[in-house]
């Protein structure tokens, strides 16, 4: 009884900080990991990226620029059980590209494709000033402005961008509907406190889908819980990524001020599905 108290109380103070976009520890009850039943993963053990699996996010074999890197699949390899998605500054370029930074996203748009469950990710976040990387679902109906999120919706499970900041152990979840032009819309940024390290120290990030809504998790402990937009009913990709702030593969003047090169570390993607009943 006094647990499910203290739990209500924090609860209870997660939204007031929530309201005011203030950060705040995820301190929600556990992930029920017993309703569940592990349909797909990849744990990055191979020597190689399985690119029958993975493929480049919005980017070819070579150079794609985006915002204010560029993205080459030379930047996305294994080491040590983990996928690293590195960024580094080539004052040449890379591969013919221009100056500038370069880094990667894949996704499984090609080879795999989930409604509802429960999707996580264990990474290490990568370093630097305007630097981001994120986990996320993604589908094409994202852009469909007819029916709201029921279409699809893009849920960053998380985006981590606060390297510099007061406050940097901290990362964002966010939802966007109905496209990113006139009609787009978002979920304004939760913003969560992380203990330790994030940069050096691995965390877990997770999403719970359902017909009824989405809840975030982080390190197993929930985050919040929402149906904001109208719920998604499509099957969705993965995607993980690494951006930097800028356009036309330009960075901002002080982008990853103070830091050579960064890696996005990433020990396993998995997706579970409810058990049947």
């Amino acid at each position: 009884m006094f647990d499910k108290l203290v739990a209500f109380i924090l609860s209870i103070i997660a939204g007031i900080y929530g309201l005011f976009n203030v950060p705040y520890y995820a301190v929600g009850e556990k992930v029920d990991m017993d309703k569940f039943e592990l349909v797909w993963s990849d744990e990055f053990d191979g020597e190689d990226i399985d690119w029958n699996t993975w493929k480049g996010h919005y980017a070819w074999e070579t150079n794609t620029d985006r915002k204010g890197s560029v993205w080459n699949k030379k930047m996305a390899s294994l080491r040590d059980g983990n996928l690293v998605i590195s960024t580094k500054y080539y004052a040449d370029g890379l591969d013919g590209g221009h100056p500038g930074f370069y880094n990667y996203a894949i996704d499984t748009s090609d080879s795999y494709r989930q409604t509802y469950g429960y999707f996580e990710c264990r990474c290490i976040l990568p370093k630097g000033h305007s630097l981001w990387g994120a986990f996320w679902l993604y589908c094409e109906g994202v852009c469909d402005t007819a029916d709201k999120g029921k279409n699809g919706a893009e849920l960053d499970v998380f985006e981590s961008m606060y390297y510099d900041k007061k406050q940097p152990n901290v990362v964002s979840s966010n939802i966007h509907i109905d496209g990113y032009e006139d009609k787009h819309q978002a979920m304004g940024s939760k913003k969560f406190l992380l203990k330790g390290d994030p940069y050096s120290e691995y965390n877990t990030y997770g999403i719970e889908w359902n017909s009824d809504g989405y809840t975030f998790y982080i390190n197993g402990k929930k985050s919040f819980s929402t149906d904001w937009g109208g719920v998604s009913e499509v099957p969705e990709f993965i995607i993980l990524s690494v951006e930097i702030s800028g356009e036309n593969g330009i960075a901002t003047k002080d982008a990853l001020a103070g830091v050579d090169s960064s890696e996005f570390i990433v020990d396993y993607v998995r997706a579970y599905q409810y058990k049947s009943r």
